[in-house]
């Protein structure tokens, strides 16, 4: 997949050293399982890491931790036969990304969508840190002015939508920081579905956009 929106290098960087909210490190996982420049810019970055890590003095470790690790290399490894997990390809809904189906299962039609506004729906997903959702816009919707209180991050899953940064199609990220403000709107052939992480609240404008403030709390 060509992508033309990815992640900051430094949130690819925060990635790969771990310390990124999961709801934003699902979406850059989503983000890397179609994008094989960052995959690249990532796996770099961690042996940059790992090669650090064995430059670190190196600390002994008592008798029975060692005898406890040297015990667990002795077990013997389950075998999984792939034909057993492996689904057919007829059965995927092609959009949705690897890293994402263990959570929502593989159709985008099985889910129980909540309607927040006419032709907007949402389906919240769990995250121990921050706020991960799935967005459906209906086609020619337009999502409410509004700022962000943190980061978030859109991984674009089905269509596409244009905002002041540009147009996003499927596999592109929106790396926003709170100083951006935007208005996305879904093109007007095809419905839009976006995955969203976000560390804070957003931040809607004017009295009816913001009857939509309760559904984006974290």
């Amino acid at each position: 997949m060509s992508c033309n929106h990815h992640p900051d290098d430094s949130t690819l960087l925060s990635y790969g050293a771990g310390s990124l909210p999961d709801a934003l490190s699902m979406v850059v996982a989503c983000h890397l399982a179609v994008c094989d420049d960052c995959h690249d810019k990532v796996a770099h970055a961690e042996q940059i890491g790992l090669r650090l890590m064995e430059q670190e003095p190196v600390e002994s470790i008592s008798k029975s931790s060692r005898d406890w690790m040297l015990a667990m290399l002795d077990e013997p490894v389950e075998e999984v036969c792939s034909e057993t997990w492996k689904t057919p390809e007829a059965d995927l809904d092609v959009d949705i990304p690897e890293p994402l189906r263990p959570m929502i299962g593989q159709w985008f039609s099985d889910l129980h969508w909540r309607t927040m506004a006419p032709g907007m729906k949402q389906f919240i997903l769990p995250a121990s840190q921050g706020k991960l959702r799935l967005l459906k816009i209906a086609p020619g919707t337009f999502m409410p002015s509004h700022g962000h209180s943190g980061s978030e991050l859109t991984l674009v899953l089905k269509g596409s939508y244009s905002d002041e940064l540009g147009r996003f199609s499927a596999g592109d990220v929106a790396d926003v920081d709170p100083d951006m403000t935007h208005q996305p709107v879904a093109d007007t052939h095809e419905g839009c579905i976006c995955l969203i992480a976000t560390d804070g609240p957003l931040r809607f404008k004017g009295l009816v956009p913001r009857l939509l403030q309760p559904f984006f709390q974290l």
